[in-house]
């Protein structure tokens, strides 16, 4: 039969990680697949890596993991989780059940016709998200699909399923900052996305505040597209040249009316906070680029293993 592996990185989820399994055993059990999972404990600091070895050591052949040295982010832990996988398919999931183990078999359909390399789900709603956090999300959409040729779909979750060919191709992509809903479109391959309604997980909290999903975006767009660096160079260029305008009406008002070309200390100290305003943040796009070139030219590892079985 072909090897179906799911991939689940965790931080702090003992509650969900005892709901999880059960869960999709009784799904997959009933698929023409063999499975092996591979769970990633990404440096959690409650009983995840105790549940991990209680399921590991009730079904070694099936059950496997991953344990960090310390939290290193999902992004580590998914690419250490597509790394340790060894079956014909591969899928993501949140071990939360937000990803609902009931499309699986409807995934694997899809996917085992040869007509897609991978089967990806949406969400069509948000029920149960806070009204700020789903505006900056689909927000986030929206630009990144406007200033990058990378293209994501709204709503599309890292639950996934993929064919050994596409797996490669991600797993070949050795950057450090990594983005895996840009990468998984980047590397191409035929994709079809199941639309689904939101789930909330099953237990514990989210580790995804708002600022966190920000500061995430930001990578997103930065991995993805130049477009920022292009709106730094235009930001300075329209303020060198409304600098230069203002030179000139000094100059034409001082002729015109001698001793009055002066507007005051307060409006000279505004336009001195603009533009070194505008000069820092541009700056700080520019620094943005920089910091990323200097994690890569580290060559440190995406990740460190402490234990795994």
């Amino acid at each position: 039969m072909p090897k179906l592996s799911i991939v689940v990185p965790c931080y702090n989820e003992e509650e969900s990680i005892p709901l999880f399994y059960p869960a999709v055993e009784k799904v997959v059990n009933k698929m023409p697949v063999e499975v092996e999972y591979w769970f990633v404990n990404d440096g959690s600091a409650d009983g995840t890596l105790k549940e991990l070895r209680k399921l590991h050591k009730e079904a070694p052949d099936k059950v496997h993991y991953v344990s960090f040295s310390r939290n290193f982010g999902k992004e580590a832990g998914l690419y250490a989780g597509l790394e340790a996988t060894t079956g014909d398919y591969v899928v993501v999931m949140d071990v939360d059940l937000q990803d609902p183990p009931e499309y699986l078999p409807e995934m694997y359909q899809a996917i085992s016709s040869g007509e897609y390399d991978c089967v990806g789900m949406r969400r069509i709603d948000r029920a149960g998200e806070a009204k700020f956090k789903s505006f900056l999300s689909d927000k986030f959409y929206d630009v990144i699909n406007k200033i990058s040729d990378t293209k994501i779909v709204n709503g599309a979750r890292d639950y996934r399923m993929m064919t050994r060919q596409m797996v490669n191709a991600v797993l070949s992509l050795k950057e450090y900052n990594r983005f895996s809903k840009g990468i998984f479109n980047w590397v191409g391959f035929k994709t079809k996305y199941l639309p689904y309604k939101n789930v909330q997980r099953v237990a514990g909290t989210t580790d995804w505040s708002t600022w966190k999903l920000f500061k995430y975006a930001v990578d997103g767009i930065t991995d993805f597209s130049e477009a920022p660096l292009s709106i730094a160079t235009w930001i300075g260029g329209v303020s060198a040249f409304i600098a230069v305008i203002g030179i000139i009406v000094v100059i034409i008002r001082h002729i015109i009316s001698p001793g009055g070309s002066a507007f005051g200390w307060a409006s000279l100290v505004c336009i001195m906070l603009l533009i070194g305003g505008v000069q820092l943040f541009c700056l700080g796009i520019v620094g943005k680029y920089i910091g990323k070139i200097y994690m890569q030219t580290k060559q440190r590892p995406i990740y460190i293993v402490k234990e795994k079985k």
